[in-house]
């Protein structure tokens, strides 16, 4: 499933300053540092593909900006910056980066209504997620369709459950502690378990003929980050 948004959950703060500033600590009292400064890091890349989403960016430039994110926060202390104008400035980056330019106006205008949900919401890009936009993923789920029946692959959803996943991926730092590839591999791997789907035996994994690199240990690995990602989800509710 697809994490959901965080614009939804909670009233909105009269002032967004202010809520910028109280959302750091929303996640709970009594917690060590780390933990509160995961949660934050969490929620702001909700923040980061709300608002992606709103702006009608592609799926690259948006996983570009929580990488940027993520890898700013690997080298200055947290509490040195605020971290949704960070995120903001990832967002713009990720645009000149990967090509899709987005005006700096949009993307202000576009987090003010994220801070303040009382005002006209914008309406979202639903080719946003579009599967095209993974390359590893999208070359995966071709290789692997081919390898199983057309009956079984049209009743199950493996190829959206694993872009979902895919996306949720990019909620957390796992996006840079692992491999595009790994993590394609992972999320493609979690799918077809989940459904049941299973592929020809041969002499090799259908997951090491198609990234020779990668292993069991890598794709646990991927799994479990994501497994934890998601208890967050439930902590930050």
């Amino acid at each position: 499933r697809a994490m959901e948004g965080p614009s939804s959950r909670g009233p909105a703060a009269k002032d967004g300053a202010l809520l910028l500033a109280g959302r750091r600590d929303s996640c709970g009292d009594g917690e060590s540092d780390s933990a509160r400064d995961s949660k934050t890091h969490f929620r702001v890349c909700r923040f980061i593909m709300d608002t992606g989403v709103k702006l009608g960016m592609r799926s690259v430039p948006v996983a570009t900006a929580c990488v940027l994110y993520h890898r700013f926060f690997e080298h200055v202390n947290m509490h040195s910056y605020e971290p949704y104008l960070v995120a903001m400035s990832c967002v713009y980056l990720a645009g000149k980066v990967e090509e899709q330019h987005i005006r700096t106006r949009d993307i202000i205008n576009v987090s003010h209504r994220y801070f303040n949900s009382g005002s006209a919401p914008l309406e979202c890009d639903k080719e946003f997620w579009d599967l095209r936009d993974s390359v590893y993923l999208l070359h995966y789920l071709f290789s692997v369709k081919s390898l199983v029946n057309r009956h079984a692959w049209s009743r199950t959803p493996v190829a959206e459950t694993s872009w979902a996943l895919l996306r949720d991926c990019y909620h957390g730092a796992m996006c840079i502690r692992h491999i595009p590839q790994h993590i394609a591999i992972a999320t493609l791997y979690l799918a077809l378990n989940s459904y049941g789907v299973e592929l020809p035996v041969g002499e090799k994994e259908w997951w090491q003929v198609l990234c020779e690199d990668v292993t069991q240990a890598d794709i646990d690995a991927v799994i479990s980050d994501l497994l934890q990602l998601y208890d967050m989800e439930a902590k930050c509710i």
